[in-house]
């Protein structure tokens, strides 16, 4: 067998030692957190549900998997709600100013006025924040709004699209956090883009962490439910879609 020449040695070293990095690396590997509702409420921190609300999972078999259900009944003004995102080690995840998460979830609304279906929302009370809620989506109208509230709740619309009530929609949301006043904001729905923000305060005194679920809502005779899927963090919009 003829021997080879020693650059043709040292080139095959590095090719295979590349192709073994590369076979070793995550598809994923920028993916934070996996919120499947399989592997039920526990990928919350906690939940956030006024009785007789209720957090369930459920499973149509339809293929589209599983799915937690968020149901405020009717007549109530209160909320019910996933709160923060819990690692496979138990641990809620630890948010960081200066930084770009991405999330990306499906959502099916009951009605076309189900309140606020997600919350960028500030840790702490009253004078111990000065926003309360960065970010704010809300369905109402047969829409689907975005809201970045500035210090001394100033209420800035961002970006409304229409919203089909009784269909499941995809979305992904990107936050850059900043304290500062430099952070960005970008919100897809159905592979679109209808909502962002530059130079916006994104991370409050305290921090913030997300919130998914029902919250208020503009018609309170009838009970608010949303059902999301396919939860995750990432850093980037792809590891999310």
């Amino acid at each position: 067998m003829p021997r080879l020449h020693a650059k043709s040695q040292v080139f095959l070293a590095v090719s295979a030692t590349a192709a073994l990095l590369v076979s070793a690396s995550p598809a994923s590997a920028s993916v934070i957190w996996n919120g499947d509702a399989a592997l039920g409420t526990k990928v919350f921190g906690t939940t956030l549900c006024d009785s007789p609300g209720r957090v369930t999972v459920g499973n149509w078999n339809d293929g589209h998997g599983s799915f937690f259900r968020f149901d405020k009944p009717a007549g109530s003004t209160s909320r019910c709600e996933g709160h923060n995102v819990r690692l496979p080690n138990g641990q809620e995840y630890a948010w960081q100013n200066n930084k770009t998460y991405w999330f990306g979830w499906d959502s099916m609304t009951k009605t076309g006025d189900t309140g606020c279906v997600f919350q960028w929302k500030s840790n702490g009370t009253n004078d111990q924040h000065s926003q309360n809620y960065p970010v704010l989506m809300k369905v109402e109208g047969g829409r689907l709004k975005a809201w970045y509230v500035a210090t001394g709740e100033e209420w800035i619309l961002i970006g409304s699209t229409p919203w089909s009530a009784g269909e499941w929609h995809s979305i992904q949301l990107g936050i850059t956090t900043s304290s500062s006043g430099g952070g960005t904001l970008d919100i897809y729905k159905d592979g679109v883009r209808f909502a962002s923000r530059s130079n916006a305060r994104t991370w409050d005194n305290l921090g913030n962490k997300p919130r998914w679920g029902t919250y208020f809502g503009t018609d309170n005779t009838k009970a608010s439910i949303n059902w999301v899927a396919g939860l995750k963090l990432g850093t980037t919009r792809a590891d999310v879609l």
